[in-house]
């Protein structure tokens, strides 16, 4: 069925043809109010002006209007964004790691955590333990809660396995997430090196990926991309090499975790191979975020992390005075558990000082570069051409998308063409 969404406020569209840009001005990114958005099989067929729209299909007043092949809905004035897009999340998993906080306010760090017993060995423990039915439920309620906040699109990671057999059947579950039609689609990674396993030596779990992990996630077929943990006391920048050459080698895309506590080199090994998104990077000297940049690695700043864990914030003032590439993710995880983008929006908007445009832009047009559409189709834009993910706000101003970090600033959702109202 054809939809067309009549009376638009103004659009964000972002479509530009240089996906690594600096973030567009507002001239050139922001469609005025009264615009017509025409989709056709999931995909933006046109967008034009509402009143010729309106006399083509003889559309009077605000209610909708169906026929047997199109669907007419005015959308009162409300701003139109893109569908936003989640680059970084830890999505499946089991068991609950809650007591951590006050572990985390008695002074412990991470690593302190994890010898304790909790951290990621408590959670991957807990993932064993559950079954796939169990995991796509707990999957599939995250997922319809990042969809309420306007995620259309989302990467997300394997890791609490940290065994063939489980890190398999996190990216089966996955793999069934994106079967249903009603949820954002997914961008799969094999994160085998988030962690080494109790009572392993890390040069035999490092041989281990190698050598049976990484053979059986490339036979099955799911996972788009490798990620390793590159970090002191996790695993160094050699171990990192091996298994991120290696994984490359067997047709995977890359991405790294880096510098989230201190600076690790992870940066330089970032550019060196040139992976598609370098993650967390707090600690990352400028100088080496100037070779990413010029090696075309995308920075992926995670808010929830600091705001959930207490680590540093970047300095948002000089990245985009630097014009380094970079999106915003939630990096949803049994520490950080939001999936709402718009919180992180409203983090770098209303603490970091961060554009509304800009951090937009992370989220949608940024974003798309460092997770692409399975579809292949290009997405966190509202172009022709483009896979139809957008948001329709509830108000006429598109900043308010970073605003409302509370609750919902949607009206609704559009994927690949199906609105929900929330």
């Amino acid at each position: 069925m054809r939809t067309i969404l009549v009376d638009a406020g103004p659009i964000v569209h972002f479509s530009d043809p240089s996906p690594k840009a600096a973030p567009h001005s507002y001239e050139d990114s922001v469609m005025p109010k009264g615009m017509a958005i025409i989709i056709d099989n999931g995909v933006v067929e046109s967008i034009q002006d509402s009143q010729g729209v309106r006399e083509e299909y003889s559309f009077r007043g605000n209610e909708p209007k169906n026929t047997n092949d199109t669907s007419i809905r005015s959308l009162e004035g409300r701003a139109v964004i893109p569908g936003l897009i989640d680059t970084h999340t830890h999505l499946i998993w089991g068991g609950d790691r809650s007591q951590e906080v006050r572990w985390r306010q008695e002074g412990k760090s991470y690593l302190d955590i994890s010898k304790l017993g909790g951290g990621i060995a408590h959670t991957t423990q807990a993932t064993r333990n559950a079954s796939a039915d169990h995991l796509y439920q707990v999957g599939y309620t995250r997922m319809r809660t990042a969809l309420r906040t306007g995620t259309t699109h989302m990467e997300v990671k394997s890791g609490y396995g940290l065994d063939t057999q489980t890190e398999l059947k996190l990216l089966e579950v996955a793999q069934r997430l994106d079967e249903n039609a009603h949820l954002p689609t997914l961008d799969c990674t094999w994160l085998g090196a988030h962690d080494v396993p109790k009572g392993v030596k890390k040069e035999d779990y490092v041989d281990h990926l190698l050598q049976e992990q990484l053979p059986a996630v490339v036979e099955q077929g799911i996972a788009r991309s490798a990620d390793v943990f590159c970090e002191p006391g996790w695993f160094t920048v050699e171990d990192s090499e091996q298994i991120l050459r290696a994984s490359k080698e067997q047709g995977l895309s890359l991405r790294m975790h880096i510098d989230e506590f201190s600076n690790g080199g992870g940066g330089d090994l970032a550019a060196e191979l040139k992976v598609q998104s370098a993650d967390h990077a707090y600690h990352t000297p400028m100088d080496t975020r100037l070779d990413m940049k010029e090696a075309g690695v995308m920075t992926g700043f995670l808010p929830g992390t600091p705001y959930s864990m207490g680590h540093q914030w970047p300095d948002m003032g000089e990245i985009t005075e630097q014009k380094i590439p970079f999106t915003l993710a939630t990096d949803f995880n049994p520490n950080c558990q939001t999936l709402s983008l718009p919180f992180m929006g409203s983090l770098m908007v209303q603490r970091c000082g961060l554009n509304p445009l800009h951090a937009l832009f992370a989220v949608t047009r940024q974003a798309a570069d460092s997770s692409p559409h399975p579809s292949g189709s290009p997405h966190g834009m509202i172009a022709k051409g483009s896979v139809a993910n957008l948001n329709v706000l509830d108000s006429k101003h598109w900043e308010s998308w970073a605003l409302k970090p509370s609750h919902t600033p949607f009206h609704s959702t559009m994927v690949s063409g199906e609105l929900f109202i929330h």
